[in-house]
């Protein structure tokens, strides 16, 4: 398929995991990509695997930094005069327990990165190209933002309101940009890692499909709402979740 030729998409925290099988399927699908994350090095190697300047620049920064979103969004449109696709991967998830247990400054952190910072990321990028020419916004959300799950509180809250912010931009940017969500059960990842190592077996027999997500399950749900198969599709949420919803196993 070639549905992103001649299309250029942003998307945060891609040096690994998702965000870079995010970027890789785009580029297959012929997209021209930035990739932001924090360390430096990584994502210049993963700009290089995705096929170098002529195809995805890389900048690096903190995702909740403005100075780093404009840079990247300005870059970006420098490279590649366009914005098609912004793709909001990056999330914190720094602690594990009860919310009560949770310092109210660490609290704050989770909601600023895995929240506001995705409203300045779409800011930025209405005001650089979308506002005028239309796009498409897809926002990495979590099964464990629609329902409760055990340890990780904040970080469901966060995507929880994620969720929600989803739903309240769709109708607030529309019709010329469509914003939808992908919402992944446990996916292995380094990111992951503390919820299945050492019982991903147990744990993949509470899935109705019977095996934990892959950074690519999530990637190929991604790349159908940000292209225009799905273009009338908008303030919507996927759960991509092996089932484990509707098996009403543990997240």
């Amino acid at each position: 398929m070639h549905r992103f030729d001649g299309r250029v998409a942003l998307i945060t925290g891609a040096s690994r995991g998702i965000g870079l099988a995010i970027a890789e399927r785009l580029v297959a699908e012929g997209a021209q990509v930035c990739v932001t994350a924090r360390k430096e090095q990584a994502l210049a190697d993963a700009a290089t695997a995705l096929g170098g300047p002529g195809r995805a620049i890389a900048v690096s920064g903190r995702a909740d930094d403005r100075a780093h979103q404009a840079q990247a969004v300005a870059s970006t449109m420098e490279a590649f005069g366009r914005i098609d696709v912004l793709v909001n991967n990056t999330g914190v998830n720094p602690v594990f327990g009860p919310v009560l247990e949770q310092e109210a400054a660490t609290v704050l952190k989770v909601f600023e990165v895995n929240v506001n910072a995705t409203l300045g990321w779409v800011r930025q990028v209405r005001e650089a190209w979308q506002g005028e020419h239309g796009g498409s916004v897809v926002n990495i959300t979590a099964v464990a933002g629609l329902r409760p799950a055990h340890g990780i509180g904040v970080y469901g809250a966060s995507k929880a309101a994620l969720i929600h912010l989803t739903e309240q931009l769709a109708q607030e940017v529309g019709p010329r940009i469509r914003v939808n969500s992908v919402a992944p059960a446990v996916v292995k990842t380094k990111f992951a890692a503390k919820l299945y190592e050492g019982r991903e077996a147990q744990l993949a027999k509470e899935y109705a499909l019977g095996r934990l997500g892959t950074p690519e399950d999530v990637a190929g749900a991604v790349a159908f709402l940000a292209s225009d198969d799905a273009s009338w599709i908008t303030g919507q949420t996927l759960s991509v979740d092996g089932g484990i919803v509707l098996s009403g196993g543990g997240i």
